[in-house]
């Protein structure tokens, strides 16, 4: 089991590969019963998955109070992040809201959910045009003097805040998708958190099912499916043209003995000792499957010859909609 330092001035060590927990409350149907989830999060700890990645608007609530209720006596085997920044009204996000008084209020709700006295790393969700980042900086630091949150991070924003934030509270990760499939991170983003020493951790780094070579031009998603208002996935003709990739990774993949997911994964760790990526699901054998992805190793002659086949396919398709996209910080 390999674990991952994020972060210079303020240092977490997590799990090489986390586990992240949206996909247990929402977004890929048909969601999961708790009580399978509650004994699923137990089960995924005891195969070695302690870093544990969930968000306040996951349900909204549900997940996190899944984590509470699963990590009872074994919280100190675990590092918990989990996020901020929607406002929340009726049991559905209705916007974007970082004032400092929500920030308390949600981190109050957080830690009663999860059923611990602090929180490991704790994102701002999306960035909060009303509020700026530095407030949003200084009601964390203060909620860190409080023993509350003992490290921080941001989620989907501008190069700009991350590094006017980091000025004022040295941030442990920022939070951004980034995958096989996708891949700005690669472009400034990299460069800019080596330069600063800000771990990154990658949410959808198996571009939500896609890499996995699960799915093919007649899949199907229903209207509860977060990938029916995607371009990527809403487009047939996107999702056969974007299976030149998915072959590439199977072929890797096949060479080095390991499944597509693991290829995928692996990849993603050995741009950067301080990349972590948060693959979800609600299988154990597909988590195992996941976890066994820090035992996959490139050379440096592989991961040129890997950069070089990406850079000759195009990708179809933008990543969100267009509501989706106007939450990400440019």
């Amino acid at each position: 089991m390999k674990n991952t330092l994020l972060g210079r001035a303020r240092p977490l060590a997590v799990r090489s590969v986390g586990l992240g927990c949206m996909g247990m409350v929402s977004a890929y149907p048909p969601i999961p019963d708790k009580k399978d989830m509650i004994r699923f999060t137990r089960e995924a700890v005891d195969q070695g998955a302690t870093f544990l990645d969930t968000a306040e608007v996951y349900g909204p609530y549900t997940s996190e109070e899944i984590l509470g209720q699963a990590l009872e006596g074994i919280r100190d085997q675990v590092v918990i992040a989990t996020k901020f920044g929607f406002a929340i009204q009726n049991g559905q996000s209705v916007g974007l809201d970082s004032r400092p008084s929500s920030i308390r209020k949600a981190v109050e709700g957080s830690l009663k959910r999860l059923r611990t006295d602090h929180i490991d790393l704790l994102y701002q969700h999306r960035a909060d045009p009303n509020v700026p980042v530095e407030t949003v900086a200084e009601t964390v630091a203060q909620l860190m003097q409080e023993g509350k949150v003992l490290h921080w991070g941001l989620s989907e924003v501008s190069l700009q805040t991350i590094q006017r934030a980091h000025a004022v509270l040295p941030l442990t990760a920022v939070q951004n998708e980034y995958s096989l499939w996708y891949r700005e991170a690669q472009r400034d983003r990299i460069p800019t958190l080596e330069e600063l020493g800000i771990g990154l951790v990658c949410f959808s780094p198996l571009g939500r099912g896609y890499l996995t070579g699960t799915l093919s031009q007649d899949t199907q998603f229903s209207a509860s499916d977060v990938r029916a208002s995607m371009p990527r996935f809403r487009s047939p003709e996107a999702l056969g043209a974007n299976q030149a990739i998915v072959a590439l990774v199977r072929q890797y993949a096949a060479e080095k003995g390991c499944t597509p997911a693991q290829f995928a994964l692996a990849w993603l760790m050995a741009q950067k000792p301080w990349i972590v990526p948060i693959p979800g699901t609600t299988k154990l054998h597909r988590l195992q499957e996941n976890l066994a992805a820090d035992q996959v190793s490139f050379s440096p002659e592989e991961l040129s010859a890997v950069q070089a086949a990406l850079d000759q396919i195009p990708i179809h398709g933008a990543r969100y909609n267009d509501q989706q996209e106007r939450l990400v910080e440019r």
